[in-house]
């Protein structure tokens, strides 16, 4: 990976990260098409938490509310008994548990079924799939459900919804954003609340992981060929983070007016283009996951 090539995927994560459009999907398309093989671990992880800076400096003042409640209340500042600890009467307090509820499901998920995400889910004829299935979700749920509920109404079984959508994004080409932003509407959420959740609700998954997972690869990025030193990546992880705080404000705005349609339609029109591309042998769906699916196969048929 070259310098321009670099930048090019640190772009490409910051246009697609809080969009409902799979930013693992793009990723995993352009580094084909570009290098001819996956951008590498180091590298994607270290690029991720630049848009996971942009989140956490656009949201700052609710993070700090959430988060200076959630002690308060826990501490017993707002009284010692179990449910005043656990926020009761404060809002942001309870958001706070809601966040950790939320975020359980993509936690076990992903430490039961690493194997298998790393492996089997990785096949770009799953990605063009989930691309089209939860297109067509979005939009239909968007389109048909009423905008009534607010982030203040939330419960805890609600956020252990929206924890199950973050969860389904653990499948290359369903979206992160995507998925909560789905169940969000399904439940009644206007669009702005739902993307609020979205992004709130990933900082503890994805930047967690993001940073577990970099200083895992950090250790092992001279082993990866695609690696295109340090001055680039942290060049692409700068254009990630300043690039993601334009989009995050461009798409509240977006979905202040308008509908997700457009994200929905994008989406199928991309998984088209993605099976052309496959079917014509311009990208290859990895031959270890193609291994690993026969033998789930083999495994169910004996």
């Amino acid at each position: 990976m070259n310098f321009f090539q670099a930048i090019i995927l640190g772009l490409v994560q910051a246009l697609t990260e809080y969009l409902p459009v799979s930013s693992s999907a793009h990723i995993r398309i352009v580094g084909e098409l570009m290098l001819k093989s996956d951008p590498g671990s180091a590298f994607t992880a270290i690029i991720q938490l630049g848009t996971e800076l942009a989140v956490i400096l656009y949201f700052r003042r609710d993070i700090f509310s959430i988060l200076s409640h959630w002690f308060s209340c826990l501490f017993g500042h707002n009284g010692s008994d179990l449910q005043s600890r656990l926020g009761k009467g404060d809002r942001d307090a309870t958001f706070g548990w809601y966040i950790i509820i939320g975020t359980m499901p993509i936690l076990i998920a992903g430490v039961l079924f690493q194997n298998v995400i790393e492996t089997t889910l990785r096949n770009m004829w799953i990605t063009v799939t989930v691309l089209v299935l939860f297109g067509i979700l979005l939009w239909v749920v968007d389109a048909r459900f009423p905008e009534r509920k607010t982030v203040q109404e939330m419960n805890w079984k609600e956020a252990l919804l929206f924890g199950v959508g973050q969860m389904l994004a653990l499948i290359p080409g369903v979206s992160r954003s995507g998925g909560t932003i789905t169940f969000g509407r399904a439940m009644g959420y206007t669009r702005e609340d739902a993307v609020r959740v979205s992004f709130i609700m990933a900082i503890p998954a994805v930047f967690g992981s993001g940073i577990l997972e970099a200083v895992k690869a950090i250790g092992d990025y001279k082993s990866e060929a695609n690696f295109p030193g340090w001055g680039a990546t942290i060049a692409a992880t700068t254009v990630s983070f300043i690039v993601g705080y334009i989009v995050i404000i461009a798409f509240l705005k977006f979905v202040s007016t308008f509908s997700y349609k457009a994200f929905a339609i994008y989406r199928i029109v991309l998984a088209v283009l993605v099976a052309f591309l496959l079917i014509a042998g311009v990208l290859q769906s990895s031959p270890a996951t193609v291994e690993a699916l026969s033998g789930v196969v083999q495994s169910v048929t004996l």
